[in-house]
């Protein structure tokens, strides 16, 4: 797809000025590593002035812990505090012996997912079928495909979509439920979502820092998504989505919201829009961050999730008696 040579293209782009605007590493001391943590995130993060952070500010509050720190362990942990400020789940940073993480984003959220009634016989049950890394199934009366796909780490082929779709044939509509899917490759998002389009479609932009300054970015490049010449479903589908459906799936939700016939159901998606990039500090230790920011095709920020077309919660009582109201009322969107 010619997209996915685009964004290939784009990620070149940041790596040559990734490694020309590498801030200069300080020395390997505990002041040496956080200053240039500090710098790291001050010169290339791509959303300090989207998300009103103040990170000056932030290196006042933490700069006089650095000088109490006893060992490597408390080191990591006062950087990781520091990085957890930009509420971000692309942000971490990795060593030897643990990687910091921020998972506010979906943890003060409900979860609006449940595995075990998923496989209950109404739905997946223990005799659905497996078509490269999707689990699909016939459910409600045999009138509506079911598809789950749990990470866009995992791939699949044409022939797998077009077998599934095949067995679909005689159905009203389908259900591509990605709750719980935390990302992976974007391309795979892509593909995914090419089977739902008859046209070339404009869903987004993507910049990229140009510079060290807090709003320094390219001219944003608008992102298209063509129809798969090979595969195409043209009846009613339904994503489900849940705070859990984040990065890469975060991108699919956002490019199926163009889809003719799709309709968002769930709760928003976690986020997690800015494409990531790692860099290495002086002792070693790795720091992944948000480096290019993506848009919808409004030139919205996708940063912070995409709201569903239909927002509907897991239902305690019901899932008590092992039904998922998300996928009921999804089944009720497509018998309309």
């Amino acid at each position: 797809m010619k997209q996915i040579y685009v964004i290939i293209s784009l990620f070149l782009m940041v790596e040559l000025q990734a490694c020309m605007d590498e801030p200069d590493l300080r020395s390997d001391t505990p002041r040496g590593n956080f200053n240039a943590l500090w710098e790291i995130i001050d010169t290339r993060y791509c959303y300090l002035s989207y998300k009103q952070i103040n990170w000056d500010s932030v290196y006042t509050e933490y700069s006089h812990k650095i000088d109490t720190v006893s060992s490597n362990f408390s080191l990591f942990d006062v950087m990781g505090k520091m990085l957890a400020t930009l509420k971000d789940g692309h942000v971490n940073l990795y060593s030897s012996f643990d990687r910091s993480r921020y998972w506010n984003w979906y943890t003060d959220y409900p979860s609006n997912f449940n595995s075990e009634v998923l496989f209950k016989p109404h739905y997946l049950g223990a005799d659905y079928r497996i078509a490269g890394s999707l689990r699909y199934k016939k459910i409600a009366n045999g009138k509506v495909g079911y598809i789950y796909y749990g990470s866009f780490s995992d791939s699949f082929s044409n022939e797998n979509i077009n077998q599934i779709f095949n067995s679909f044939s005689s159905c009203l509509g389908i259900i591509v439920d990605v709750r719980n899917n935390g990302g992976g490759m974007l391309s795979y998002a892509e593909q995914l979502a090419s089977y739902f389009f008859d046209k070339k479609t404009l869903t987004g932009y993507l910049s990229h820092k140009t510079g060290t300054g807090h709003s320094d970015f390219s001219t944003p490049t608008p992102l298209y998504i063509e129809p798969n010449d090979k595969v195409k479903w043209n009846k009613k589908v339904m994503i489900l989505t849940n705070r859990m459906s984040y990065s890469a799936t975060n991108g699919f939700v956002n490019i199926m919201k163009y889809a003719p016939n799709s309709t968002i159901i769930g709760d928003q998606t976690g986020g997690g829009g800015g494409l990531p990039f790692s860099s290495e500090l002086p002792n070693g230790w790795m720091v992944r961050f948000s480096s290019s920011p993506m848009y919808d095709a409004d030139m919205q920020n996708i940063e912070w999730g995409i709201k569903p077309d239909i927002q509907v919660n897991m239902n305690a009582e019901a899932e008590a008696r092992g039904y998922d109201t998300i996928i009921e009322r999804a089944i009720g969107e497509i018998f309309k």
